[in-house]
């Protein structure tokens, strides 16, 4: 009777186990999506952006938050999520230093972003916020078709696509400091881009080619960062969306957890 009965609790605890094993580790990721834009040029493709995400997010079963509230950057409300997403923001989106120093502090403390399209125009004047997404906006070229090169083909943002397509109705986006830690993933071939202004940036910068998408780790966190995404339709397309997938799981897959004491800034500082 006793060892039936030291079967029977084995086997239920065992169960137990591994029920209690699975539900940790089937944790849905969760995100934050973010488009605050400040004084100047807001992008038309915000909402189009928005609805793109938040169908891949619950399609992939990450769970996702959307907002254009800055006061929602406190340490202790970050820390619920896998990764932050900008999508379009631009200029000054943050009110105050408090609410940069809980962002600075979340990506020290192994936090992921996604950052898309003009979020490399955000806070401007902020050098940390330039080297953690890789680059500032400089300008771009004319709306227009032109030819898109994959560098990567190893990358779940770009393993699907051919070598070499062309990419309609888009900006070619240059950037000045560029962080030379970041990994390219596409690349724009500037023979295929018509700009009267070309010669004056980015003239041979990197040769026939300029940096479009990119991915990297810097100051603790883990970044992906893709130009693309100027139009409307571009969020509607089934191939835009695989890439912006494939951006995000990328960011939110990184191993370990949060860890604050990783998390060094006090006050922002460049």
């Amino acid at each position: 009777m006793n060892k039936r009965f030291n079967i029977i609790t084995g086997v239920l605890l065992l169960a137990f186990l591994v029920t209690s094993s699975f539900s940790v580790s089937a944790k849905k990721k969760k995100v934050l999506l973010y488009t605050k834009n400040g004084e100047g040029y807001v992008h038309k493709n915000i909402p189009s952006s928005i609805k793109a995400i938040t169908k891949i997010c619950l399609e992939n079963k990450i769970e996702i938050d959307v907002s254009e509230d800055p006061s929602l950057f406190t340490e202790e409300n970050l820390k619920q999520y896998d990764a932050l997403i900008f999508s379009n923001t631009n200029n000054g989106i943050f009110d105050t230093d408090e609410q940069k120093l809980a962002f600075q502090r979340y990506i020290q403390a192994g936090g992921s972003f996604v950052g898309i399209h003009s979020a490399t125009g955000s806070e401007r004047e902020w050098p940390w916020f330039w080297k953690m997404i890789g680059g500032k906006f400089r300008r771009h070229a004319p709306n227009q078709d032109f030819t898109v090169k994959v560098l990567d083909k190893n990358h779940p943002s770009t393993d699907f696509l051919p070598e070499i397509y062309q990419r309609e109705k888009e900006e070619c986006y240059y950037h000045s400091n560029l962080n030379p830690d970041i990994h390219v993933l596409l690349v724009a071939d500037m023979t295929s881009v018509e700009d009267s202004k070309k010669e004056e940036y980015p003239f041979d910068i990197f040769g026939k080619t300029f940096p479009l998408c990119w991915d990297h780790e810097f100051d603790g966190g883990r970044q992906w960062y893709t130009s693309l995404g100027h139009q409307i339709e571009h969020y509607e397309d089934p191939t835009f969306q695989k890439h912006l997938l494939g951006g995000i799981k990328w960011a939110i897959n990184k191993k370990g957890k949060l860890d604050y004491t990783n998390a060094t800034t006090k006050l922002i500082i460049d």
